[in-house]
This record gives structure tokens, sequence and C-alpha cells, in this order.
């Protein structure tokens, strides 16, 4: 009896304990369920928003000098801001700026400009700008605009602040980290109009070198660079070209549809360029060659370093994953993300510049936040990246004191150099191989080094060839001079060493 009453009041504790448990667990489930209501509530959360806006209106101590449309555009600008570093609201002004550029004309110093790091950082100045003439270079971080600091400044304040009208000046305190010091710059803005193609000397004219290998280079991907490619390579091929340099390096990016057209001239037709996968099924999307002038065939190499992003990127996986270039240089930025303009109805102008998918190469390999490792790793030291753009920028030697400017225009570049040297040796395109065609002695004269010393003097006089006797004289008279012939083809030899640089 007694043990009856023992496991029937144990029984009833357990039911209890369970009941009591399982109390518990439902009121958690139930304030979570009511804490996720509430979180996905829109009309609660639009309730907050205007009590703070409001309390903001009545009580802040400037607050009779706000507008509603600057508290709201302000939240906007937080909330897109909140995403990533590329998502923002875009005002109208904004939004005007954003068309500007990729219609390539805008007035204003002429940079490219990120967030990174939490510093405004130049990832690249744009050629033929105040800012590149004045010697503004790729990770140079700005500290100070007008005297202000912008450490903690957005990407639109930083926009506006360097756009203006053209004539007009602003003052710029930067921070070079190869330095370590900061420089000041006065800069007046200009109509910036933006050529995205040139080539090794900064123009556009295209010319081959000795071993008819040409260079393009690609400052960045705007309306217009898929077309200017399509004549700097017809240049090129005029001249007989064999191989190509494309260099990416220090290039922000751009357009989607003008990287896609830019891979297409050298993939053959239904070659996969790079797929976009988002959310919505309207934004996956997977991008092939159609075929139309391509040069599958050419051979080439692409050059990128750490400040080559999205666009750039595209291009330099695309090819990779193809085969149908050897990469060289430093692993890439890592922006693989989209970004979709979506404008705004019924708001004079204003727009969304939201991220809506990521890019994948033709292997399904993720560029957002990981890059494109090149297949022959060549580093520049921050102080080389500094030579190599002193070199190239009209204003460089203007940043130097007088004792280095020989190191700058010394300077050769690994880079390109390593290209070079992978394109020559592919195609055994050596710097006398076409004088050796034209001239087939001159093969059997480095078979015969005797019969090579015996007829190099009637190849410097042609005169005595109505006196059979000269053919003796070689016995007679010295040897001919080292600097006939050799000289010649010294000359030959230092012309592509002025060419790469």
């Amino acid at each position: 009896m007694l043990q009856t009453k023992a496991a029937r009041r144990i029984l009833h504790g357990a039911v209890l304990a369970l009941l009591l448990l399982n109390l518990a667990i439902g009121a958690k489930v139930y304030s979570e369920s009511d804490a996720n209501s509430t979180a996905n509530d829109p009309h609660a959360n639009l309730d907050l928003f205007v009590n703070v806006l409001e309390r903001i209106r009545r009580d802040y101590v400037d607050g009779g000098e706000l507008t509603y449309e600057d508290l709201v555009n302000g939240a906007l600008r937080g909330m897109l801001g909140m995403l990533d570093p590329h998502s923002e609201f875009m005002p109208p002004t904004k939004y005007s700026h954003l068309k500007d550029d990729t219609e390539g004309r805008f007035g204003g110093v002429g940079v490219h400009i990120n967030i990174q790091d939490g510093y405004l950082t130049v990832l690249a100045p744009m050629e033929d700008t105040p800012a590149y003439e004045a010697g503004v270079m790729s990770g140079d971080r700005i500290v100070k605009i007008e005297g202000k600091n912008a450490r903690n400044i957005s990407m639109p304040e930083a926009v506006d602040k360097l756009r203006g009208k053209p004539g007009s000046k602003v003052k710029m305190t930067l921070f070079r980290p190869s330095t370590r010091k900061d420089i000041e710059v006065t800069l007046k803005r200009a109509l910036i109009k933006v050529a995205t193609v040139k080539d090794i000397d900064n123009q556009r004219k295209f010319i081959v070198d000795e071993n008819k290998i040409g260079y393009v280079r690609l400052t960045q991907f705007g309306e217009a660079t898929a077309r200017d490619l399509e004549e700097a390579l017809r240049k090129l091929e005029l001249e007989d070209m064999k191989g190509l340099v494309l260099d990416l390096r220090h290039n922000p990016g751009g357009l989607l549809d003008q990287a896609v057209k830019v891979c297409e001239k050298f993939l053959a037709k239904g070659e996969p360029i790079v797929t976009t996968e988002g959310r919505r099924e309207r934004e996956n999307a997977k991008h092939k060659a159609s075929g139309r002038n391509a040069r599958p065939e050419l051979p080439m190499v692409v050059l990128v370093n750490r400040f080559s992003a999205s666009a750039s990127e595209i291009v330099a996986g695309c090819l990779k994953d193809n085969d149908r270039a050897k990469i060289v240089g430093e692993k890439t930025f890592g922006k693989g993300s989209v970004q979709k303009i979506l404008p705004i109805n019924g708001q004079q102008g204003a727009a969304l510049r939201l991220t809506t998918a990521k890019y994948y190469t033709p292997s399904h390999e993720v560029i957002h936040g990981k890059g494109i490792q090149p297949n022959h790793e060549v580093k520049l030291s921050r102080e080389d990246e500094e030579l190599l753009f002193l070199q190239r920028s009209p204003g460089g030697l203007k940043m130097v004191p007088d004792d280095r400017r020989e190191e700058v225009e010394k300077f050769v570049d690994s880079q390109l150099a390593k290209a070079m040297e992978l394109l020559v040796g592919k195609k055994q395109l050596q710097a006398k191989a076409k004088p050796e065609e034209e001239k087939p002695e001159e093969k059997e004269k480095k078979k015969d080094p005797e019969k090579k010393e015996a007829d190099s003097k009637p190849e410097k006089n042609k005169k005595p060839a109505e006196k059979p006797e000269a053919k003796e004289e070689p016995e007679k008279k010295p040897e001919p001079k080292p600097d006939d012939k050799p000289k010649d083809e010294a000359k030959d030899d230092d012309k592509p060493a002025d060419k790469p640089e």
C-alpha cells in the first residue's frame, strides 16, 4: 500500500514537472513569436520611425533647421549603408552623378574612391584628370577635404564634396601608406572626359613592339570601352600583332555589359563568361560569348593587382577559367557583387543602388570577398607601385625630390616584364627573328664564324664588288671594326628596353 502511494506521488510529480516544462517552453515560444511578429510588422515599426522623427523635430537643439526631407534622406542613407558598402540611397544629385560617370563626362577631380578598412581610399585616379596629373595615387587615403576630417565621411558626402563646377578648386590632405606621410594637394576641378582604353605611353596610338606584342590598358569599364578596345585591337592587327598584354591594374570596374563584351573579343562562340545569382529568378543569368569579332587564338596575358575590382575581376576570372589567358600580378580586390540602379517613382530623380546578386566565374567560383588569384604571382611593393605610378603619371616627377628622379626613370615594371617573357617564350618571338628571315646568309655566318669574319668586310663596303681581288683584303687589313654590324644589332636590342617602360 505504501509502495503504491509512493509510486503515485512520483508519477504525479513527474507529470507536474512535464506540465511546468511545457508551460515554460510555450511561454518562450509565444514570447519569441510575439517578438518576431513585432520585428516584421511594418506598421509597428513605421509608428516607431514617425515617433522618432517627430521627437527630433520637437526636441533636437537645431531641429528647427531640419526639414522632413533632410531627416528621411538621412534615415534612408543609414538604412542602405548598413546593408553593405556598395548599396546606397541616391538623391537626385547623386543619381545624376552616376549617370555622368557611365557616360564619361562630369565635373570633378577624377578619382575612384571607396571605403576600405574604414578609410576613404583612392582606388585609382582617372587618366588625364586633375588628380592624376597632380600625382594622386591608388591607395592614398583622403583624411581631410577642405580642412575637415574625412575619417567617418560617407561615400555620397565625399562625392558631393569632390564634385563641383569646372574651374573651382578643392583642397585635400592625403595620407600615403608607402611613405607614411601626409600630402596636401589643391586640385582645380575640370570637366572629366574619360578615355578608358590606353596604350603603353598613355596615348591611343597602339603600336606593337619588336616582338610583335601589343599592349592595351583599360582604365575602367565605361559605355565606350568595348568599342574603343575593338578600335585598338584593329590598329595592332594592322601591324601583324602576334600576342597581347591586357593591363587591368588599378581598374576599379564599371559596367557589367562592357565586361562581357570585352571578354567576347577573345572567346569562341558559346564559351561561358560570367554567372550572376541572386534571390529573385530574374537576377539569375548566364552570359556566354557570341563569337562576333572574336580572336580566340590570340596569345594573351592579363595583368592585375589588388586594386583591380568588379568588372576587371569578371574579365580576369573568365579568361583564366577558360584557359584563354595567363593572369600575372597579385590577387584582385574581391568586389564581385551586382548593384542594380532602381529609380524611385515620383521622387524627382532619386534612385536606389541595391546589391541584388553576386558574380561567379565560369568554374562557379565566387568573386566577392575572394578575388582572382593569378597564375603567376608577381608582387610589387608599395614603393614599387609608387615608382610605377610616378613613371607613368604626367605629374609624377613633380611629386618626388630631385634625388629620386633617376630612381623613377630607371624603374622596371616586373609584372609587365613577366608578361612579355611568357608571350615571347610561348611563340618564340625573338627580336632577331625577322632580320634572319630577310637575310638567310646571316644563318650561315652563325654556323661558320670564319666565313662570317671573311664576309663582313664586303658587306660593310659594297664598292669592291667591281674588283674581285678585294676578297683577299681581309688577310692584309685588320679585322672589321666592332661597331659595324654589332652596333646595329645593339640598337635593335635597345628599342624594347624603352618601349615597355
